[in-house]
């Protein structure tokens, strides 16, 4: 063992070389961090399974190598010998092996690339707007905006104040590796960065050394697969850990970076903490669509625990500032407040409390007011706490916060305070991101989205003018419906009673409005209704609400998701906007969400894009004409097939006036991780959304040509044709890609609460967009993403060699930026 510690710390120095201050390319360094890394896990491989196993994985390592580098068939015959000749147990180590040096090569690339875009950034070094690896960094959009695009500072600064960024955190799909193995790789990573730091010392090196060991072997011996499926409320707390983790302090953090852009390009004002930059959502305890485990418990208990959560975090600070604000002038108008609850306060809490835990005398007033917020703070929580365990609390609701402006209204008194007193310094610190930090996250932490199947509404509207003995609300033509509706909607007298007849399916869908009626109402956002295709699918939602008594009605969102429902949406939203009444509820304002998933499976990712394209431009239009401000929500996926690609590009990539100072778009489970995993990421992904967003929105894209559309539309014709006639019509495609894919082997997977299909059987039709992305993303084929892409651009070529210049003049214009769409455009037009 003495000779084997000293081998390894020779092996050490001479691994880490790279340390001494020398020129080195940036390829040298990613294999320098491969082969540490792969050095250290062998090390370990030998200690827990003998010299015999990490003799055979090197062997097929390097077999491997050999393979690639001569493409000797041969090579493949003598790894698979090697495989073949293993018995089972050894084979399932030698297989766990070869998977776990995959994840760390990954994790050395990352680090490598991590460094390079630091490089990049010190240098100022950034890459053609159009490249996959361009940063939308903050201050060089401000910058270019001004010097580049002649925009007045104002200008700039109007916009992005009175720009909105809604990230809508979903559960499904969830993240395949487990939170406890990328906790690991996360701090891998951290080993392996500072290993490479020129500032190491000797012992320090030594230490992230064994540090890193600890790590690899922790990982190596955590269980890969989780052995039982995950509850919609164990999906809610892993989505909520990133906010504890990192977008709490990582949201404050950007705004600061933000407010020196705009002090770089001559703005001596700081963003307004209630500026809603940036807002968050969730869609884990509230996605029910094909969901049977969601239900209105669940949505019930999420709400509770985010109340719980937020307010744990703000307890965590609220200390913090009672620490800082130390000073005792104040403004006359905070010395009325401190007064008043000076000779009030009864104190009954303080024994709750570590600190502060006596009454705080009136020469300190900040610390009276903050005291008495912290109290409120306390109750909030564990009213929370108390309505989630058994339902009730003896705790009144009078003695908690029942809404942010009572939150925000001692915190801004604070704050004008400070500054009346010259002490606006102070003000401009943790106060100032306290503020920000309540004027994003609420009382609530999240804002959860309801999404439902509009078929479920119908179902309950079918069995009220059943049990009214007016008909069959499911057999009536849509003018009918919609002649109900609103009739109902102008009356008064209730709906129906608690003697309705209800299956199960119904009561679950009532008692889902009763949990929006009971709850606060800042805990909901918006209610999608997807397979939404007439005014009366939305119409309904709203009678519902009002008969359930929701006090403040979430907005509805209707979800247009496959092919014809794109081509259909602009109609429907004219159908849905000439309703007078509902034109009146709206004030001027809706949101239509599209979705990136089921349209790809069902067209192609070519006619897909293309479509989304076309249908935003006529959603925009419809809207502009009855003078209605429209959001438009993106479902997009984290895979290419699913709409995922470079953010900034994404955004870019949107037709004019699309984005108009508001933009939501969903950040799925299985980029959550990429998005807010450290701080670094969250800090990158803020920064994108919020300028790509501004510069789309000052900086607009152009618009096809008249001639491009046409190609556009023709080619997207003979995709989908040439993608349908493979996947729906070509009777051996279900076998082979069960054959193909890993698809059977997902369903039994425990990674979501979702079943896989939305019908134990059937074929590709019943099988979900995020299972059928997946299984091909497994196997590298990406079959959904290209198939359609030869035969259109085979067709408009072989049909007239000219094309090939307008599909050039395409390249270079507006839909190249298309994720999911660029690489295919740059193959084949060079």
């Amino acid at each position: 063992m003495a000779r084997n510690a000293v081998d390894k710390a020779t092996s050490i120095d001479a691994q880490l070389r790279l340390l001494a201050p020398q020129k080195l390319s940036d390829d040298d360094k990613l294999v320098e961090y491969d082969a540490l890394l792969l050095d250290r896990f062998l090390d370990i491989l030998q200690d827990l399974h003998g010299e015999d196993i990490r003799e055979t994985v090197q062997e097929c390592y390097e077999l491997a190598a050999e393979y690639e580098s001569k493409l000797d068939p041969k090579m493949l015959d003598e790894i698979g010998n090697v495989l073949t000749s293993l018995d089972p147990g050894d084979s399932i180590v030698i297989t766990k092996s070869f998977s776990h040096m995959l994840i760390l090569a990954n994790l050395a690339e990352e680090v490598q690339i991590a460094y390079r875009r630091r490089i990049k950034l010190k240098k100022g070094d950034f890459v053609d707007e159009n490249s996959a690896t361009t940063e939308s960094d903050i201050e060089e959009t401000l910058k270019r905006l001004v010097h580049q695009l002649k925009k007045s500072p104002m200008e700039v600064f109007d916009a992005l104040k009175n720009q909105t960024v809604d990230l809508v955190l979903t559960a499904h799909p969830t993240q395949s590796v487990r939170r406890s193995l990328l906790q690991k790789h996360g701090r891998i990573r951290d080993c392996l960065s500072q290993l490479y730091a020129k500032d190491i010392t000797p012992d320090e090196k030594q230490e992230l050394d064994e540090a890193l060991q600890r790590e690899i072997q922790a990982a190596f011996r955590t269980d890969e697969i989780r052995r039982a499926p995950p509850t919609p409320q164990d999906e809610m707390r892993a989505g909520m850990s990133y906010f504890h983790e990192t977008i709490w302090k990582g949201v404050p953090k950007f705004l600061r970076r933000v407010d020196t852009a705009l002090k770089n390009i001559g703005i001596n004002e700081r963003v307004p903490y209630n500026a809603p930059l940036i807002q968050f959502s969730s869609w884990m305890g509230g996605d029910r669509d094909g969901n049977p485990r969601v239900t209105p418990e669940v949505t019930r208990d999420v709400c509770l625990l985010a109340r719980m959560m937020a307010a744990n975090l703000y307890n965590a600070q609220i200390e913090d500032l009672m620490f800082e604000l130390s000073m005792w002038r104040c403004s006359d108008e905070l010395r009325v407040k401190v007064d008043q609850l000076h000779h009030s306060s009864k104190k009954d809490t303080t024994k709750h409390y570590i600190e502060f835990w006596k009454q705080v005398p009136p020469s300190e007033p900040y610390r009276v007011i903050l005291s008495e917020v912290r109290d409120k703070l306390y109750n909030t929580r564990e009213r929370a706490r108390h309505l989630l365990a058994s339902g009730f609390s003896e705790i009144p609701e009078e003695a908690t916060f029942t809404d942010v402006e009572q939150f925000l209204e001692p915190l801004e008194l604070c704050y004008r305070s400070l500054c009346a007193c010259g002490d606006c310094s102070v003000a401009d610190g943790n106060l100032l991101d306290f503020l920000r930090q309540v004027s994003t996250f609420g009382l609530s932490l999240v804002r959860l989205d309801i999404r439902q199947e509009s078929d479920r509404h119908t179902d309950v509207m079918d069995a009220i003018t059943e049990y009214l003995g007016i008909g069959s609300y499911r057999e009536w033509p849509e003018e009918k419906r919609q002649e109900w509706l609103l009739s109902e909607l102008n009356g008064k007298r209730p709906l129906f009673g608690p003697d309705l007849p209800k299956s199960d399916e119904i009561a679950d869908v009532l008692e889902t409005f009763h949990v929006l009626a009971e709850l606060p109402s800042d805990s909901f956002g918006a209610y999608v209704i997807s397979m939404a295709t007439a005014p009366s699918d939305v119409l309904a939602v709203e009678l519902l609400q009002r008969e359930c008594h929701v006090k403040k009605p979430l907005r509805v969102v209707p979800l247009f998701e496959k092919l014809a429902d794109l081509e259909a949406a602009p109609a429907a939203l004219a159908r849905l906007f000439s309703v007078e009444w509902y034109r009146n509820r709206i004030s001027g304002k809706q949101e239509v969400m599209i979705g990136y998933s089921d349209s790809g499976k069902d067209a192609g990712r070519f006619s897909a894009a293309w479509q989304l394209y076309k249908a935003q431009e006529e959603l925009i239009k419809v809207a502009k004409l009855y003078g209605v401000k429209l959001t438009m929500f993106h479902g997009r996926g984290g895979t290419v097939g699913r709409g995922g690609g470079p953010t900034h590009l994404a955004i870019l990539s949107q037709p004019p006036e699309t984005i108009h100072g508001s933009l939501r778009v969903t950040v799925q489970g299985e980029v959550i991780e990429q998005s807010f995993g450290e701080e670094h990421l969250c800090f990158r992904t803020l920064q994108r959304f919020t300028a790509a967003s501004l510069e789309h929105g000052m900086h607009p894209p152009i618009s096809p040509k008249p001639e491009w559309r046409a190609l556009m539309d023709e080619m997207a014709i003979v995709a989908t044709k040439e993608y349908r006639s493979i996947v729906f019509e070509e009777p051996r495609f279900v076998e082979y890609f069960r054959l193909a894919t890993p698809e059977m082997e997902y369903g039994r997977m425990n990674i979501g609460s979702r079943p896989s299909k939305r019908k134990p059987s059937g074929g590709i039709e019943s099988l979900r967009a995020i299972p059928w992305i997946f299984a091909w993303t497994q196997t590298r084929f990406h079959l959904p993403v290209w198939l359609g892409f030869g035969a259109a651009f085979k067709h408009v070529l072989d049909k007239d060699i000219r094309n090939l210049q307008t599909l050039q003049e395409i390249q270079s214009g507006f839909f190249y930026r298309s994720p999911g769409t660029r690489i295919f455009w740059r193959v084949t037009l060079t």
